[in-house]
């Protein structure tokens, strides 16, 4: 049977990038011996103190997230500035979904990802 760990992440002063690249390895499971692509693995993942992360570079002014209604000329383009003072667990959120497989997988993965 599967035994599944709980890791607790401070995010203070840790990059965007870099802290969910390591979420994402975590939540797949690939830091087990036993790992194959095609389970669910992963482990139990809490993160704490989401609003001291940091941001390399310009991010915060530059980048931009992109949203659609399906409407024609409907595009809202809302900078992540915006986004991280009204919620940052948005951010960290879409960071770690990027990064894992694009198939059935992702969400169960993403349900194990709590953030305080």
């Amino acid at each position: 049977m599967l035994k599944r760990e709980i890791h607790t992440i401070d995010a203070t002063d840790k990059v965007l990038g870099r802290l969910a690249s390591q979420i994402a390895v975590l939540l797949r499971g690939k830091q087990k011996p036993d790992y194959v692509p095609y389970l669910d693995m992963g482990d139990l993942v809490v993160v704490k103190n989401i609003q001291k992360m940091k941001f390399t570079g310009k991010k915060l002014e530059q980048k931009k997230y992109f949203r659609h209604s399906e409407w024609l000329g409907n595009k809202t383009l809302t900078p992540l500035k915006e986004v991280f003072e009204e919620k940052p667990i948005l951010v960290l959120q879409r960071a770690v979904l990027g990064m894992l497989p694009k198939n059935k997988l992702r969400d169960r993965m993403i349900k194990r990802l709590k953030i305080k």
